[in-house]
């Protein structure tokens, strides 16, 4: 498997599992009935956790974006430094988003953003130049 392979294929795992700690932080303020069913008005989570899932929508719109690119140059065949670069730089970015995000770091919430982008600018510039 190309490594930019493995880097999508982390990137999506831990895309998959983000939603377990704001949920637990649901099941905790809410209980387990009101976690699983309907309120008409439910308790608020903890502000951490709203952020969380702030981050994980955030997370799972990109990864399209992202995921996208890295079939693309992969069916193309295009595998090289700047595209292994960029596969790692989207991983640690999309890491660095989520726990600044969480944590409430608005600074290093955008530089992990950004870093997510240019990750995703590097792809697609490979691509066209290809």
């Amino acid at each position: 498997m190309k490594p930019e392979l493995m880097w999508l294929t982390w990137t999506t795992i831990v895309t998959a599992l983000i939603w377990l700690p704001y949920v637990g932080d649901r099941m905790m303020v809410r209980g387990i009935l009101e976690t699983v069913g309907y309120p008409q008005t439910p308790k608020p989570q903890s502000p951490w956790a709203s952020r969380m899932k702030a981050a994980h929508f955030n997370a799972v719109e990109n990864l399209v974006v992202f995921a996208t690119l890295v079939l693309v140059a992969n069916a193309a065949g295009i595998s090289n430094a700047v595209t292994l670069f960029a596969a790692a730089l989207y991983f640690w970015s999309r890491i660095v988003h989520l726990l600044a995000y969480t944590l409430a770091w608005p600074w290093v919430r955008t530089l992990g953003f950004a870093g997510g982008f240019v990750a995703q600018l590097l792809f697609a510039w490979q691509i066209v130049v290809h």
